[in-house]
This record gives C-alpha cells, sequence and structure tokens, in this order.
C-alpha cells in the first residue's frame, strides 16, 4: 500500500513536470516594444515626426555654428588691422554668440526629450489596450518587455510582437 502511494506520487510528479512546462509556456509571452514602434504604422508616423523636429533643430544649431566660425575668422584676420575697442567689440560678440549656443543646445535638447516622451507616450497609451486584449485573448497571464525586463532568452513561440504591430496598425 505504501508502495502504490509512492508510486502515484512519483507518477503525479512526472505529470506536473510535463505539463508545467507547457501550461507555463503557453501563459506566458513576450513583445518587443522597440520593434512594435519601428515596425507599425502609427510607430513610423511618430518617428517621422521626431526627425522633422530633431532636423529642424540641427539645421538651426548648424546656422548657428556658421555665424560663430564666421565671426571667429572675422577676428582672427582683423586682429592687427582694427582698433581695440571694436576687437574687443567682436570677442563680446563672440563670447555671447557662444553662450547663446550653449543655451540653443540644452533647449533643443529639452524640447527633444519632451517631444519624444510626448510621442512615446501616446504611442504607449495606445498599445497597451491591444496587448492587454492579446493577453486576455490568448489566456496569458505574463507578458514581458523582451529587453527591458531583464530577460535573457525567451522562445520565439511566446513572442506576440508580430500579432501587437498587425493589430496596431489595424486600429488606425
Amino acid at each position: 500500500m505504501y508502495r502504490s502511494i509512492i508510486r502515484m506520487a512519483a507518477v503525479a510528479a512526472l505529470v506536473m513536470a510535463v505539463a508545467l512546462p507547457a501550461a507555463a509556456q503557453a501563459n506566458v509571452a513576450v513583445i518587443d516594444v522597440q520593434r512594435v514602434v519601428a515596425e507599425s504604422d502609427p510607430g513610423k508616423q511618430a518617428i517621422q515626426k521626431l526627425k522633422v523636429i530633431s532636423d529642424a533643430k540641427v539645421q538651426e544649431g548648424q546656422a548657428m555654428q556658421q555665424e560663430l566660425a564666421t565671426l571667429q575668422e572675422q577676428i582672427n584676420k582683423q586682429r592687427f588691422t582694427v582698433s581695440e575697442e571694436r576687437l574687443a567689440e567682436m570677442t563680446k560678440e563672440l563670447e555671447d554668440k557662444n553662450i547663446a549656443m550653449r543655451r540653443f543646445e540644452d533647449d533643443a535638447k529639452r524640447e527633444l526629450d519632451e517631444a519624444r516622451r510626448r510621442e512615446l507616450g501616446g504611442l504607449e497609451q495606445q498599445i497597451l489596450p491591444i496587448i492587454n486584449q492579446i493577453g486576455q485573448e490568448r489566456g496569458i497571464i505574463l507578458i514581458f518587455n523582451k529587453f527591458q525586463s531583464g530577460l535573457v532568452y525567451a522562445d520565439e513561440a511566446v513572442d506576440i510582437t508580430d500579432d501587437v504591430i498587425r493589430q496596431f496598425n489595424t486600429v488606425q
């Protein structure tokens, strides 16, 4: 009788060992959110908006850099031909433009960071309901962000990224 119970416990443990990984695999999924942003239509639109803003700031910065270079060149060429007073004015103007350039760079970085937060935050608000819906439809109990969760390995069979992209593209 005692041996029979041990055999039944061993069989039950074996069944659990085989069934548990299959159940866990069916109830766990991963998603590559970066890929959703890069490959979905709304994500591409957000990236394009950010690129337009970034390109405008780069152009503005390049124009300021050109002004600085022109003024520096003018100072170097005229250093010995203008009065000390005029040279001091030009040097002060160069310092002021350098300060303005640093301020511009700081402001541009802040603006770009805010635009990135706004655009990506908006995408997140649109993507989360889709992830939740797919999770509920498939009976998934855990969905991990593939590269931001500390996950080091996931079988491609549990990756739902393509499904989220497909559904996200049809929502728009």
